[in-house]
């Protein structure tokens, strides 16, 4: 299929489309063709430090921080409103520069991220940005104001989704906002930029930012950034926060995950293994941090939840991310589709029991595809079942009984997402309770866009989402009134 081509030759900075300060580009590849169908300016130094001068001037002296909050709100509204109209072309942007299936783009890439903002604004009013308390010695104010000018630093996996759950909070809480979307995936961003402007932000108080990881470095330890929310891999997660810590940056880090689905030995196995399924291979073609990606299932009914797994993979779609039949589609470069193809070998050398996958889909060579790919007979300890793979790679591991079961799902360095699967609710309820993950799902698998989202242990620092979310971009204030 061929796909139109996108060009952009200025940058939004300050909320004013300006020409870069050098000539270097992006070229946006597609997955599934291998054929440019993007190109934007790349961000330089110069054009961060004029980023941060006019987000640090609209933040310490100009008038969105100022703002009474419910003038704030009513341009946050209108931001979700042209995000609305905009699904089904932000949701082709999406599928054509990262290959996510198109009925999985529009429910959810181009979908969320309005929900998102709408929440976001619902959040903001009903929270309590002053209270007055008793204190012992004197009455106290505690007032929450925004930590400042945000460097909000995106994935390629889940761009636009992600980009406004830094956003949207942010904004409502009077932040000014560097937006870093990833190289790979910056079209999307540009729609972002179109609608900030239609709706009437001041200038200064959204740029965007295209570049690679060394401009992304530099915004990070720009002096004039008081807060770094990222998402991404553990990796670049841990350099942000050496970084960060030479001016005491705050940080959000929203990282990897290697989740567990516990399958209980009463569970509805047609359920369970669709749930996990639409979990794991089907979300964004396996590359979700959240995804399933370790499925615990009792010895008592291995072979069945086995063999009904493989057959479940089997039966994907594989195919053109535009087809609304497709289920899997591309990966989103050579490189990662590469890195998922060595952790299939290493599965295989470590020792695991190849049941369905393992390769490129037949047809499909001239894209960054992998087939849907379950190994059974894993052993947790295996490379496979501890790190991240980000590919649709599923590992079947045995447990003995429901403590042997806990202990596997919680023996990992990761901690973000999870599942329960089990007739008895509140048993899964109770399960999930002595599982160290930041999110999990009773006999489901879901991200509610009103409670908190991020990880224990590598999985991140801080939350996203829900009242949690829209604290991470405020400071609290003390005024003690002694008479």
């Amino acid at each position: 299929m061929v796909r139109e081509f996108v060009e952009h030759k200025e940058l939004f900075i300050g909320g004013r489309w300006e020409a870069p300060s050098g000539n270097d580009v992006i070229e946006v590849v597609s997955p599934s063709s291998g054929e440019i169908v993007g190109r934007v300016p790349h961000a330089s130094r110069e054009d961060v430090d004029r980023s941060v001068t006019l987000a640090r001037r609209a933040f310490d002296s100009g008038p969105w921080p100022r703002l009474p909050l419910e003038e704030r709100l009513v341009v946050l509204e209108r931001f979700a409103a042209a995000l609305q109209t905009r699904i089904p072309q932000l949701a082709a942007v999406i599928s054509s520069e990262n290959g996510s299936a198109i009925t999985w783009a529009l429910a959810s890439q181009a979908g969320a991220p309005a929900t998102v903002c709408g929440l976001a604004v619902q959040t903001a009013r009903a929270f309590a940005f002053e209270v007055r308390r008793a204190g012992l010695r004197n009455e106290v104010i505690v007032r929450y104001e925004p930590v400042g000018v945000v460097a909000a630093v995106v994935p390629w996996n889940a761009p636009a989704f992600v980009s406004m759950n830094k956003l949207a909070p942010a904004l409502a809480a009077g932040c000014a906002v560097v937006l870093k979307p990833s190289p790979e995936t910056p079209l999307d961003a540009y729609i972002l930029a179109e609608i900030a402007e239609e709706v009437g932000l001041p200038e200064g108080v959204l740029s965007v930012l295209p570049a690679d990881r060394e401009v992304s470095e530099y915004l990070v330890a720009h002096p004039g950034i008081d807060k770094v929310s990222f998402t991404g891999s553990v990796g670049a997660g841990k350099r942000i926060m050496e970084v960060a810590a030479a001016n005491l940056t705050r940080v959000t880090l929203e990282l990897g995950g290697k989740s567990a689905a516990i399958i209980l030995d009463d569970a509805d196995l047609d359920h369970a293994v669709s749930t996990i399924g639409a979990a794991s291979w089907a979300l964004n073609n396996g590359q979700a941090c959240v995804a399933l990606t370790r499925v615990l299932a009792p010895r008592s009914r291995y072979d069945e939840i086995a063999r009904r797994l493989t057959e479940a993979a089997k039966a994907a779609v594989v195919g053109d991310p535009e087809d609304p039949k497709t289920q899997v589609g591309p990966l989103v470069s050579r490189r990662q589709q590469q890195r998922v193809l060595d952790y299939i070998r290493i599965g295989r050398e470590e020792g695991a029991t190849l049941l369905t996958g393992g390769g490129v889909p037949e047809g499909l060579e001239q894209g960054c595809y992998v087939r849907p790919t379950v190994f059974g007979d894993v052993d947790n300890s295996m490379r496979i079942a501890q790190e991240e793979i980000f590919g649709p790679v599923v590992c079947l591991i045995p447990y003995d009984d429901e403590e042997d079961a806990i202990r596997i799902a919680n023996d990992s360095d990761y901690g973000l997402s999870g599942a329960v699967f089990t007739a008895n609710s509140a048993h899964g309820i109770e399960v999930a309770r002595r599982i160290r993950t930041g999110t999990l799902t009773v006999n489901g698998f879901a991200t509610e866009p009103t409670a908190p989202f991020g990880g224990f242990k590598n999985s991140g620092i801080g939350r996203e989402l829900g009242e949690e979310g829209l604290r991470s971009f405020l400071e609290a204030k003390s005024i003690s009134i002694a008479g």
